[in-house]
């Protein structure tokens, strides 16, 4: 049973994750396309301040409410039997006309919000666009939010490709806008602005098909304040505010970058290369489990839960503690490489390597918040995991406003990473009363070990190898494959040499179980 459990848990990890490799593959190009034609200038960063102004609230309104109150009663009414399309329906009405209404507000309100995300564009060219192209963007925040709480309904039926693959769709269309403005002459800035919109018709579309041609075809109507929606409020509010503190710190970045020119974008291109491994790894691992701990936990599987929870991390830090390790030692290779031509210059190139560093210490913080959250979560406990980001939240600001003076711009990064790891412990010390499915196996505990010392071997092979290549000089795409596929290749190699993982576990990865 737990085999069959380990397989389907995996193959489900595997499939989300490779779908967003090739999101952040596909985002890759689109941000390389930006960085030589736009560089860092004012344009590019009015555009990252207006884009990621629908991204905050999406996480309050989908991923804060839906992703963590939804899938787990959504879950239970598919496990127990009852009207899952009825409450799916309602639930989908509800965050309709809520995010409606808060869009219109906020396109109205945008000058104000501009300001509280990015107080240092006041002075400058950099507000006016910022406000203008917020107008256009907002809207995705309806779209977006409707596709994510389509996204939990499918999630919870095991059918992970169609959301997973959604983001993919985006940066194709943002791709080809950039490219069309580029060959016609077009404003990139007005034509960034008017893609975000249209690729979120698009994702919706997406998901929405999939759903219905599955069984479950959401139509929204007049929201129904019944039982359920009451229940759901009561969950979802608590998980709204502690994304929006996480969105808090996010914004507290935002605001240091602001006052530094050009650190909204070094920020913003270290954030999308740190965001590869955690985007396939803790995207892939959140998505999937928590509708299976929400099962494990109904059904009363104790061990199956703490299977659940144990391959999760095993899983997860097998991907990202060699990804963290690799990123602080090959980070100026990388960015020369991806993002140093044409508009970005060298200065850029070294300002946006310092500040991947330092998300790189953060990374495994990062993927074990995803990995964590949903033993609260798939209990219906939000209230936990809010009071944590509060505090999370004030670590964030004092460092990065305390030392913005001291470092500079890196400050922003600096708090998100410490933010992180003190969310981490947080969690780790709250789960002590729930049990042995909240408990990490025997398994677990002897991996970990094996894989962190696998990632440092391989971090020091990788400090000469990148010394030896430097001779040549960095940006080369040779040097950086050859630096990415050697290092993969003698991590893999060490895993197998301390024992982190073996043939057989990887068989019993990779196999379809019927």
């Amino acid at each position: 049973m737990q085999g069959r459990q380990r397989g389907g848990l995996v193959r489900g990890f595997v499939s989300v994750g490779l779908w967003t490799f090739l999101s952040r593959v596909s985002g890759f190009v689109r941000d390389i396309l930006m960085a030589a034609w736009l560089g860092t200038g004012p344009v590019v960063e009015a555009f990252f301040v207006a884009l990621s102004l629908p991204n905050m609230f999406r996480r309050f309104f989908a991923e804060g409410a839906f992703n963590t109150a939804f899938v787990p009663m959504f879950s239970r009414k598919l496990e127990g039997g009852e009207d899952p399309q009825k409450f799916a329906q309602d639930a989908f009405s509800g965050l309709a006309f809520v995010v409606a209404v808060f869009s219109a507000v906020a396109m109205i309100a945008m000058p104000g919000l501009v300001w509280l995300m990015a107080a240092g564009f006041a002075a400058d060219e950099r507000f006016d666009l910022a406000v203008e192209y917020g107008r256009i963007t907002f809207p995705y925040i309806l779209l977006i939010s409707l596709a994510s709480m389509i996204s939990g309904v499918l999630n919870a039926n095991g059918r992970f490709t169609a959301a997973a693959a959604a983001p993919v769709l985006l940066n194709l269309l943002f791709i080809a806008g950039l490219v069309l403005g580029r060959v016609l002459g077009w404003d990139l800035g007005l034509t960034l602005a008017w893609a975000t919109p249209i690729t979120g018709v698009a994702q919706l579309a997406l998901v929405w098909w999939d759903a219905a041609r599955n069984g479950w075809r959401l139509v929204p109507h007049r929201p129904r304040l019944t039982p359920d929606m009451k229940r759901l409020l009561t969950i979802a509010l608590p998980a709204i505010f502690a994304g929006g503190v996480v969105q808090i710190n996010l914004l507290v970045g935002r605001q240091v970058g602001s006052f530094f020119e050009g650190a909204i974008g070094w920020l913003n291109y270290s954030d999308r290369l740190y965001q590869l491994p955690l985007g396939v790894v803790g995207a892939a691992v959140a998505v999937v489990l928590l509708p299976e701990l929400a099962r494990r936990l109904r059904a009363g599987d104790e061990s199956g839960g703490q299977s659940a929870l144990s391959r999760a991390t095993e899983f997860g830090m097998f991907l990202t503690l060699p990804a963290a390790f690799a990123i602080a030692v090959i980070a100026v290779p990388m960015v020369a490489t991806l993002f140093q031509r044409g508009a970005f210059d060298a200065h850029d190139t070294a300002m946006t390597a310092q500040a991947l560093v330092v998300y790189a210490l953060g990374l495994p913080a990062f993927v074990l918040q995803k990995i964590l959250q949903p033993l609260y979560f798939a209990r219906e406990d939000t209230r936990t995991p809010f009071r944590y980001a509060v505090n999370s939240m004030v670590v964030n600001a004092a460092a990065a406003f305390g030392l913005m003076g001291v470092v500079g711009f890196l400050a922003a990064a600096l708090g998100t990473t410490l933010a992180a790891w003190v969310m981490v412990t947080q969690l780790w010390w709250g789960t002590r009363g729930m049990g042995q499915s909240a408990r990490f196996d025997a398994r677990l505990r002897r991996t970990v070990p094996r894989i962190l010392l696998s990632s440092a071997l391989m971090a020091a092979a990788l400090w000469f190898l990148r010394a030896r290549l430097a001779a040549d000089g960095e940006g080369d795409v040779a040097g950086l494959a050859i630096l990415v596929f050697g290092g993969a290749a003698i991590y893999f190699a060490l895993s197998f040499a301390t024992g982190a993982i073996s043939l057989a576990e990887l068989r019993a990865y990779t196999r379809r179980r019927r």
